[in-house]
């Protein structure tokens, strides 16, 4: 699996202060490559998100950033200044490695929040991304991001950008700090982090959520595809088979550069476990009739309990809250009459025509969902 978490976070800060050792003798009030910061500057921004992503998980902050931030010492070497970096990685990948899975921090990149492994994937990305600025500043022609700190970086938190044979060359097309061969030069940019879809109750929305729905990244995806858990801990110990389908989906779609972040897959987890029961999303984005066709499918031991429906509600509003106010649809064999009363249950109906033949599938029944 393309991890992102705490030894990610420890590997990406030791590389930035080996550089900075490396050229401490140098004057650091040159800018930082194409910024606008002094290299010193620089420094202190690194410094100063590496601490303030720990604080956003360890506060649990629900909105804005934790109230404190960190300022180098006015006549700190700069060999000092390399170890406030190192120090304040530290403590971030501590958090990392001690937050629980479900704690989330407010983080505006994307929907407001992030996970440990979003803050890790935003620790990481700051780090690798300002040592190449402070190189470039510095003439320092020869570093680049790790590869595979790069692919994993891409695979986590830009899901939208279709990987390459060169994964640091592609993260710095990505974040418009490179040119890249076959594409347009990027001008504008952001990381995506994994929405998180609460599943709240029906009959009393004042209630606290009992499922949410993870937004399945790409690579986790392609760890589940291949035996992995995608860093889950599943219902029965072992992912579903539907389960490892979807994730190939994503994997494959992923690959294609045609993968588009909300328009995914969810995993399905219940909160008072943190157990996953299945998988739940889009099979790709709108089409040209303004269509997304949704599917879903549930460990053997989580049916039967409502959760399906539940899932399938909340997927279907924000789907249909989208811009545009997309259609949906859903295809079911005519003899899984559970899936088809989950369809009724969250308002789909049968289309028209509403059976489909499919020389590969087969025959199916047709249900949409309009807003």
């Amino acid at each position: 699996m393309l991890e992102m978490g705490a030894d990610q976070v420890d590997e990406a800060v030791a590389e930035c202060a080996e550089l900075l050792r490396s050229v401490a003798d140098r004057d650091w009030a040159v800018p930082a490559g194409s910024l606008e910061w002094s290299v010193r500057r620089t420094v202190e921004h690194v410094a100063d998100d590496l601490i303030a992503y720990a604080g956003q998980l360890t506060g649990r902050a629900a909105s804005g950033y934790v109230g404190y931030g960190i300022a180098l010492d006015e006549g700190l070497s700069n060999e000092d200044a390399a170890g406030v970096v190192t120090a304040t990685g530290g403590l971030l990948s501590a958090v990392v490695r001690t937050t629980p899975p479900g704690v989330r921090g407010w983080h505006s990149f994307a929907y407001g929040a992030g996970d440990r492994t979003g803050f890790a994937g935003m620790g990481v990305a700051e780090v690798l991304l300002h040592t190449y600025d402070i190189a470039c500043g510095l003439g320092v022609a020869r570093w680049r991001p790790p590869s595979r700190l790069s692919q994993s970086l891409l695979a986590h938190l830009f899901p939208h950008v279709q990987p390459g044979p060169d994964p640091a060359r592609t993260l710095l097309w990505a974040t418009g700090r490179a040119d890249l061969p076959g594409r347009p030069r990027v001008t504008s940019w952001h990381w995506h982090n994994a929405i998180v879809l609460p599943v709240e109750d029906e009959e009393d929305e004042e209630a606290p959520a009992v499922l949410e729905l993870r937004e399945l990244s790409p690579a986790a995806a392609m760890d589940l595809s291949v035996g992995g858990t995608a860093g889950h801990t599943w219902l029965g110990g072992d992912p579903d088979e539907g389960s490892r389908a979807a994730g190939a989906m994503v994997a494959r779609t992923y690959a294609r550069g045609t993968h588009r972040p909300e328009w995914g897959t969810f995993v399905l987890v219940r909160l008072r476990d943190e157990r996953a029961l299945g998988t739940i999303g889009f099979h790709g984005p709108p089409d040209e009739r303004n269509s997304a066709e949704v599917g879903y499918g549930l460990q053997e031991r989580a049916r039967g309990h409502g959760y399906a429906t539940a899932a399938l509600r909340t997927l279907t509003a924000w789907g249909l809250g989208r811009p545009g106010s997309p259609a949906l649809r859903a295809r079911v064999d005519p003899g899984n009459k559970a899936s088809q009363h989950v369809l009724r249950r969250a308002g789909f109906t049968p289309a028209d025509p509403p059976v489909v033949q499919d020389l590969a599938e087969g025959l199916d029944l047709r249900y949409e969902r309009r807003g």
